[in-house]
């Protein structure tokens, strides 16, 4: 497989985890999963994680693999993709792992005395990766398994953080984040 056939499979398989963070973002607001909870004098996670913000980004990612399987015939064939529609559960294993993820990442920025918003170089960029690798992976193994293949998943990890933060940059720019990372 060539280099942009392994860029354009990766962009394409990632994007139903790519857009749940950011749906989350402009839905939030409500009930915080961890109730206003602490552990060790710290918040579990914080208000910015919320059953609303959970829910609406999971169920963006999930419409958008729908969406791109709609699509997909002349998309795929144009850019060069090599990988399978998704399985609704594959879509779904994604949305949900990329907010289970970021919870997780919320979690650990919070046992490590980070403040919500607060930068944690790497795990910012990745955390939502591997939620939505290892949920995606559980809920549809062939899929994934044929789909992720090492120089796709290289391209995932390389391509991830660049986009992380110019996508942060332009919602900081647009108001929609208090921060830019």
């Amino acid at each position: 497989m060539d280099v942009l056939a392994i860029v354009a499979t990766a962009l394409w398989a990632m994007l139903p985890a790519y857009v749940p963070n950011n749906a989350a973002v402009l839905a939030g607001g409500g009930r915080p999963i961890d109730g206003g909870r602490s552990w060790g004098g710290r918040r579990l996670l914080g208000d910015g994680k919320t059953w609303r913000g959970t829910a609406a980004g999971t169920l963006a990612g999930t419409a958008l693999a729908l969406a791109l399987n709609a699509v997909y015939e002349p998309v795929a064939a144009t850019l060069g993709v090599v990988a399978d529609p998704f399985p609704v559960v594959a879509g779904l294993g994604l949305a949900l792992g990329a907010m289970v993820g970021d919870i997780g990442a919320s979690f650990l920025k919070r046992r490590t005395g980070r403040e919500r918003g607060a930068a944690f170089p790497g795990l910012d960029q990745l955390d939502f990766v591997v939620g939505a690798l290892a949920l995606a992976t559980l809920f549809a193994p062939e899929w994934a398994l044929a789909t992720f293949r090492p120089s796709v998943l290289v391209a995932v990890v390389v391509i991830t953080p660049l986009l992380h933060v110019v996508t942060n940059g332009i919602a900081y720019a647009l108001g929609l984040k208090d921060e830019p990372w």
